[in-house]
């Protein structure tokens, strides 16, 4: 079977998803600095195929539902080799895993019961994403490469604990509303709206 080229960001996509092993391998024996170099490239490959899509319109249902579980895939990796190499508090690992944990039931709850959920992301979620990212690559940086001050870590470890808390909350305050239109319809709108 020949690859068509609007499947090429779905390629670009799973090879993100190929990246993750060896991350979270160098991650875990301490080899920041090939780790930071595929996660440059992973991070790469995150543009490329959001760029595919958006300038050649090659848009397809598996590429909707893989880049974000690429991402997903990704980042939970990555905080799972930091926090076992010792850089992160566990505590931080079970609420960034506890916080998407929560949004898939939500979405699955959502889909058997309401309908098919649109989800769009939410400015709090991408802020959230950033500071998860600068906080693993501050947390290598800060033991691996160029030592840096603890409290910038530590000040984001606060700063990711709130967002993701805070994205949490508002996709359960968004897809909740939802829920209770479609549920409780106001008077004179019908159901499901």
């Amino acid at each position: 079977m020949r690859l068509r080229l609007r499947h090429l960001p779905n390629a670009v996509t799973v090879s993100r998803i190929v990246l993750t092993v060896p991350i979270v391998w160098f991650m875990y024996r301490g080899d920041y600095w090939p780790a930071l170099v595929l996660l440059a490239i992973a991070g790469l490959t995150d543009a490329l195929d959001g760029y595919l899509v958006r300038r050649y319109g090659w848009s397809t249902a598996l590429g909707a539902w893989l880049d974000p579980a690429a991402d997903k895939i990704l980042m939970l990796g990555v905080y799972l080799a930091v926090t076992l190499s010792g850089l992160l508090p566990l505590w931080l690992l079970f609420l960034v895993v506890g916080r998407d944990l929560w949004l898939t039931a939500g979405s699955l709850a959502y889909r058997h019961w309401v309908g098919p959920l649109q989800i769009e992301p939410l400015m709090i979620s991408k802020v959230n994403t950033f500071f998860q990212i600068l906080l693993v690559l501050g947390a290598i940086l800060k033991v691996g490469i160029l030592n840096l001050d603890p409290v910038w870590v530590h000040l984001l470890v606060v700063i990711v604990s709130l967002t993701t808390v805070f994205s949490g909350l508002a996709y359960t305050v968004v897809w909740g509303r939802r829920a209770w239109v479609h549920f409780f319809p106001p008077a004179g709108a019908g159901r499901g709206a």
